[in-house]
Parts: structure tokens; C-alpha cells; sequence
């Protein structure tokens, strides 16, 4: 009696186990397009208070958008939270160093100062969100970073971030892991 329980437990655990083999192996490959598409971070900006800046704002959201592939740049639906929150001012541009992580909050004001000083207003929009990715300002710098900014000089309208910005933003959202790089939170003012 007990060794015909004992065969009968050991035959339940042997079908058991060969049904979670069979299970196992039949289980399809996890799909890497489905993974690295799962591991972009998306973050929402709000630019309803950043009036007369609506050009600029898309071309330079559409520059980061084209250029880092762990990191996507989303308007916001009217009545969501944002995680950037950008608006128009009348004094120099300044935005909260990132990286912001999604549920935060980065704040960008462009400033108007430095349109009426000859700045482009792409290559401004395009810089401030930068910061908001996690990038210093690189000043003085050449034209081709873009986040020299203002010290590139008014005839400067680049605002595609070179290799060594869109690398450094890559790192920080690499994976998905947005939340494990801490931000930085400090207020950098963009003039001269």
C-alpha cells in the first residue's frame, strides 16, 4: 500500500515535470523588436503656454526624435501630465538639468531675449530640451554642438545634437532605465 502511494506521488511529479518541459520548450522566442521597442522611454511635454515658439518646439523635438532611439519626445494630450513643461518668457532661455524620468518634471522657458539678440529659435528649442534629456552646456563650443548654445554665436542654426550628445542621452535612457540615473534638477540660465 505505501509503495503504491509512493509510485503513484512519483508519477504525478513526472507528469507534472514533463508537462512543464513540453510547455517550456513549445513557449515561442521572445521577440527582440518587441524588447527594444519596450525599452524606449517616452516622455510628454506640454508647450500650451509656449505661444508663438510652436514651429520651433516640433522641429526640435522632431531633431531629438531622429536622432536617439532609447528616448522618444511626445506631445502631450490636452488634460495629461507632462514630464516637460515649456513656456514662453521674455528673458534668456533656461531649463531644469535631467535627464527627467518619466512621472517627473523638467521645466524649459524659452526666452525671448535671445531671439531679439539673433538666436535661432530651433537651434534654442532643440538646446533646452537637451538639457531637460540630461546635457550641460558645452560653452564656448563650435557651431556643431549643440549644446554650446549661445556661444556658437547668432549665425549659428544647428540643432542636431552631435555624436557625443545623442551617445550621453542614449546612455542615460539606455534599456529603459531612465529612473536609475538621477537627475540633476539644477536651473541652467543660457545667457551669454
Amino acid at each position: 500500500m505505501l509503495t503504491s502511494r509512493w509510485l503513484k506521488a512519483a508519477g504525478v511529479a513526472a507528469a507534472i515535470t514533463l508537462a512543464t518541459a513540453t510547455a517550456a520548450h513549445a513557449a515561442p522566442a521572445p521577440d527582440p523588436a518587441a524588447e527594444s521597442t519596450a525599452a524606449v522611454v517616452t516622455l510628454r511635454y506640454d508647450d500650451s503656454r509656449a505661444g508663438g515658439w510652436e514651429a520651433a518646439i516640433s522641429a526640435g523635438v522632431a531633431s531629438w526624435n531622429a536622432n536617439v532611439a532609447n528616448v522618444k519626445l511626445v506631445e502631450a494630450a490636452p488634460g495629461t501630465r507632462a514630464e516637460i513643461q515649456i513656456v514662453a518668457t521674455s528673458g534668456w532661455p533656461q531649463a531644469t538639468l535631467g535627464p527627467v524620468r518619466p512621472g517627473g518634471q523638467a521645466r524649459v522657458e524659452l526666452g525671448s531675449q535671445a531671439v531679439t539678440d539673433g538666436h535661432d529659435k530651433t537651434r534654442i528649442a532643440a538646446h533646452e530640451l537637451g538639457h531637460s534629456l540630461g546635457l550641460p552646456d558645452t560653452k564656448p563650443g563650435p557651431c556643431s554642438q549643440l549644446m554650446s548654445g549661445s556661444s556658437a554665436g547668432t549665425t549659428c542654426t544647428n540643432a542636431v545634437p552631435n555624436a557625443a550628445e545623442r551617445s550621453r542621452v542614449e546612455s542615460f535612457y539606455a534599456g529603459g532605465l531612465a529612473s536609475l540615473v538621477p537627475a540633476d534638477g539644477r536651473i541652467l540660465v543660457d545667457a551669454p
